[in-house]
C-alpha cells in the first residue's frame, strides 16, 4: 500500500510539471512575440548605422588632406572596426529573427498538419535551441556538438510542431546525459553529441548520438514507457520518449532505432518516411 501511495504521488508530481510546461510553452510563444520587435529594430539600426558609417567614409576622402597621416590610418582602422561590428549585429540578428518566425510557424500549424518542411534547418534550431536550454539551467553546463547535414536534401512533408518536439526530447536527453557523466567522469572526459541529417533510401534519417552515460539494458527495455524516467523529480517528466515515439511512428508513419551501452553513450535515429 505505502508503495503504491508513493507511485500516486509521484504521478501526481509528473502531471504538475507537465502542466507546469504547458504553461510555459503558451508564456514562451507571448516572449516570442515580444522578442521579434526589439530584434527588427537592432537589425534595422545596424543597417542605419551602416549607411551612416559610408556617409562618413566620403567625407572623410573629401577632407583626407586635411588630417594627419596618423589620425587618418587610426580613423580608417575604427570605421573598418566599425563596420565588421555592424555586420555581424546585423547578421545573429537576421538568425534570431529566422529561428523565432520558424517557431511561431511550427507552433501555429494546424494539429496534424503535414507541411513540406527543411528538415536539416528544423533539426538544427531545436538542436541549439535545446543546447541553449540546458546551459540557461545547469551551471557551467558546455558540450561540443558535431553537426552533419545533407545538402541537396528535399523538403519532407511532415507535421513541423511535432517533429521538432520530438527533436527537442531527444536532444535534451543527449544533453542531460552528458552533464549527467560530467558530474563523476574523469578531468579528460569532452562531453560531445553528434547529430545528423540525411537519406537513407527512402527515408529521411535524423540521428542525435552523445558519450553520456548509456542505459542498463533494464532502461533499454522501458524507455518508451510513459511516466518512466531515471531523472530525479523536477528534471523529466517521463513522457518525452513515449511522446516521441508516437510523433515518429503513429504520426508520421516511420520508426525509432536506438542503441546504448552503459557508461558509453547512446544513440537514437528517427526514421521519417519521403513520402506519405
Amino acid at each position: 500500500m505505502e508503495a503504491l501511495n508513493s507511485r500516486i504521488q509521484q504521478l501526481q508530481d509528473q502531471v504538475k510539471q507537465q502542466e507546469k510546461l504547458a504553461s510555459l510553452g503558451m508564456l514562451t510563444a507571448g516572449i516570442v512575440h515580444e522578442i521579434r520587435n526589439p530584434l527588427n529594430f537592432v537589425i534595422n539600426f545596424s543597417k542605419l548605422s551602416k549607411g551612416l558609417l559610408k556617409d562618413l567614409e566620403d567625407d572623410l576622402a573629401a577632407n583626407e588632406q586635411a588630417i594627419d597621416a596618423e589620425d587618418l590610418e587610426d580613423i580608417r582602422d575604427i570605421m573598418a572596426s566599425l563596420a565588421e561590428n555592424l555586420q555581424k549585429i546585423q547578421e545573429h540578428g537576421d538568425r534570431a529573427v529566422s529561428i523565432i518566425q520558424n517557431i511561431l510557424l511550427y507552433s501555429r500549424g494546424k494539429e496534424d498538419e503535414f507541411i513540406p518542411t527543411d528538415i536539416c534547418k528544423l533539426a538544427k534550431e531545436y538542436v541549439w535551441l535545446s543546447y541553449h536550454a540546458m546551459r540557461a539551467n545547469y551551471p557551467g553546463f558546455n558540450i561540443s556538438v558535431e553537426e552533419r547535414y545533407a545538402e541537396g536534401l528535399p523538403l519532407v512533408e511532415v507535421i513541423p510542431q511535432d517533429l521538432s518536439r520530438a527533436i527537442l526530447n531527444v536532444m535534451n536527453n543527449a544533453c542531460y546525459a552528458v552533464w549527467e557523466k560530467t558530474q563523476t567522469a574523469p578531468a579528460d572526459y569532452k562531453p560531445s553529441v553528434r547529430v545528423s541529417v540525411e537519406i537513407r533510401g527512402e527515408q529521411c534519417a535524423i540521428t542525435i548520438a552523445d558519450n553520456g552515460k548509456g542505459m542498463t539494458d533494464e532502461v533499454k527495455q522501458k524507455i518508451f514507457q510513459s511516466f518512466f524516467t531515471t531523472k530525479p523529480i523536477g528534471h523529466g517528466t517521463g513522457l518525452g520518449m513515449s511522446i516521441t515515439r508516437d510523433i515518429i511512428e503513429h504520426k508520421h508513419h516511420g520508426h525509432i532505432e536506438f542503441d546504448a551501452v552503459e557508461n558509453e553513450g547512446s544513440q537514437f535515429t528517427l526514421f521519417i518516411p519521403l513520402k506519405k
